[in-house]
């Protein structure tokens, strides 16, 4: 348990760093009142010594009293503590289930040295995106999360086509890491299933046909949705347990294998320098090829926004939690990875592998012993299914805060909230429909994993790019000025470093894993995400152009009935708008 205690006293530190920006950030611009009022209110709430449950209601009410003064009316239950909202952060990522899923990327493209320099790289990359989100969202804290956000910043001439933009991708990148997470459950469920084997070699699932795939998928997709939508109430203890359970299983994880290692240890040199590319591709574009594993990993770090309008006080937490999970995931990451890393059997045949998930074959070898693997690799797959319910959960809430705006066709229909279940239980069917629509790839490519996983991370990294983008370039960060969570110099480099990450994103991750290209092992992810873009573009072109408005904004009001040009919608209305 020392590693929980660890990671509580970093996260305790890093709380406390903020809350000294919080302190010293400038809160001069009086167009932000509403917004800068509650968050000084809740700021000083969170000083008192006692009357927890007064004060939780307090802050819960200028929460509300701010949505609503930014155009909204409050219909979700807010029943999310700071150590809550960071355990959702935590188990959207589930270090080091969505390193397992995706292990084969990097080993395939350079081996342990891309394994841990890749996760080195990319953690510090989505830091500055954290960093960059997390600023904003102590501005502007809703369920739209990141569409709002663009909306709000966006000059007046663009700002709608802007914000249906980022809508889409963020629904869409949400919606498609679901998918990949409960694809990857069912995916590595059946090659855990094969450390037990009929005869050497050949595991109990070899003669598995793809439809019995597709229906372990479509049991985990159901059952997943299940618990997100009949459990609300009980997801923040779910949450709770599991951090517990991540760091008791990454305990029992490291101290078997290393003290196992039934076909011995590599040695430090080889761990963190060996680089053999097996991809085919130039060795330099190989190991960024194999940064899709990291990628996948952090990729849910801004899907906390959508659960604003859940949160007590969104602005202080959400922010807050954003951040400090990364450290979290970082170390987490490492903890699992690099003892992996020193236990590794012959790389070709990892690679090689046709279930295409190395992690199962990795313990086999340490371990050698099939009861004991499948017993040590039961942590992951329970993980699986609890990530799978936080994405679910955070799905559901960004499609709902898109279609109560119209970003959606039948928007009346999918941003309605069932009062019995406290969720939007439709969006939530939506997601689910669309989700087991795309699982049918899987029929016509056995690699259909890694357009699930690739496509997810591009369109999440496209819906983050994009707030930060309007509020450098056309805001010139003004606006972080009035938030709770200002980094100054580190926020602009920040936001520099998070942009130049996105333009590379997007297309490394439509590139397949492999040089030489086959119709099964081809990389799906530019179709679908070719296919989003077109449904979106139609949408616009048949219904949006002519009616869509975007969030309830004064500035939108002004831009209709006024013949002056205005430059920014600073101002949010006080009328919600349901």
């Amino acid at each position: 348990m020392w590693i929980s205690f660890a990671c509580i006293l970093i996260c305790r530190s890093f709380f406390s760093h903020a809350k000294w920006l919080q302190q010293s950030a400038p809160y001069a611009d009086q167009k932000h009142h509403a917004i800068t009022s509650f968050l000084m209110a809740a700021d000083d709430g969170s000083r008192r010594p006692s009357g927890l449950t007064v004060e939780q209601g307090v802050s819960s009410s200028n929460a509300d009293r701010t949505l609503e003064d930014m155009g909204y009316k409050p219909e979700l239950s807010r029943n999310r503590s700071i150590w809550q909202v960071t355990f959702m952060c935590f188990i959207l990522s589930s270090v080091p289930y969505g390193l397992s899923t995706t292990l084969y990327y990097p080993l395939a493209a350079g081996g342990p040295a891309n394994v841990v320099w890749g996760w080195v790289i990319i953690s510090f990359l989505i830091l500055c995106v954290a960093i960059s989100l997390a600023e904003i969202t102590s501005v502007y804290p809703t369920a739209g999360g990141v569409y709002y956000q663009t909306f709000v910043l966006s000059p007046l001439w663009c700002r709608r086509v802007a914000s249906w933009i980022c809508g889409w991708s963020y629904v869409a990148g949400n919606i498609t890491i679901t998918l990949a997470v409960n694809f990857g459950t069912a995916l590595l469920f059946v090659a855990c299933l094969n450390v037990f084997e009929k005869s050497p070699g050949v595991g109990i699932t070899d003669d598995f046909q793809t439809y019995h795939t597709f229906l372990i998928f479509l049991a985990i997709t159901l059952l997943t949705h299940s618990i997100s939508a009949f459990g609300n109430k009980w997801l923040p203890w779910l949450e709770t347990f599991a951090i517990f359970w991540t760091m008791a299983g990454l305990l029992a994880i490291i101290v078997c294998l290393l003290a196992i290692a039934k076909q011995g240890r590599h040695d430090a040199s080889w761990v963190f320098g060996h680089f053999e590319p097996q991809a085919g591709w130039p060795a330099g574009w190989s190991f960024f090829i194999g940064l899709l594993q990291a990628a996948y990993a952090t990729s849910a770090t801004g899907m906390i926004i959508s659960l604003c309008e859940e949160v007590r006080e969104p602005a202080i937490m959400v922010p807050k939690a954003m951040v400090g999970t990364i450290i979290i995931n970082f170390i987490a990451g490492l903890l699992f990875l690099v003892p992996v890393c020193f236990v590794l059997p012959d790389l070709t045949y990892l690679v090689n592998l046709a279930s295409g998930q190395p992690t199962p074959a990795i313990f086999k070898a340490a371990i050698g012993n099939s009861a004991g693997t499948f017993c040590l690799l039961v942590p992951l797959l329970v993980l699986g299914i609890i990530c799978g319910v936080g994405c679910v959960t955070a799905t559901s809430r960004c499609t709902w805060a898109f279609a109560r705006d119209g970003g959606i066709p039948g928007s009346g229909w999918w941003s309605t909230v069932n009062k019995t279940l406290d969720i939007p239980f439709n969006s939530l069917l939506l997601g689910m429909a669309v989700e087991i629509v795309l699982g049918v790839i899987y029929f016509g490519s056995t690699a259909a994993y890694n357009a699930f996983s690739g496509v997810g991370v591009i369109f999440l990294t496209m819906s983050y790019a994009c707030p930060i983008a309007v509020s450098l370039i056309f805001r010139g960060r003004e606006d972080i000025k009035n938030g709770s969570f200002n980094f100054g110099i580190f926020g602009l480099i920040a936001n520099v470093i998070a942009l130049c990450w996105s333009i590379l994103a997007i297309p490394l991750f439509c590139m397949p894993t492999l040089k030489s290209v086959t119709k099964e092992s081809m990389n799906y992810a530019s179709v679908v995400f070719a296919g989003f873009i077109v449904i979106a573009a139609v949408w616009y072109g048949v219904w949006g152009y002519n009616n869509y408005r975007g969030p309830p904004t004064d500035a939108v009001e002004r831009d209709e009935t006024s013949s002056e040009p205005s430059a920014y919608a600073e101002v949010p209305k006080k009328t919600p708008s349901h």
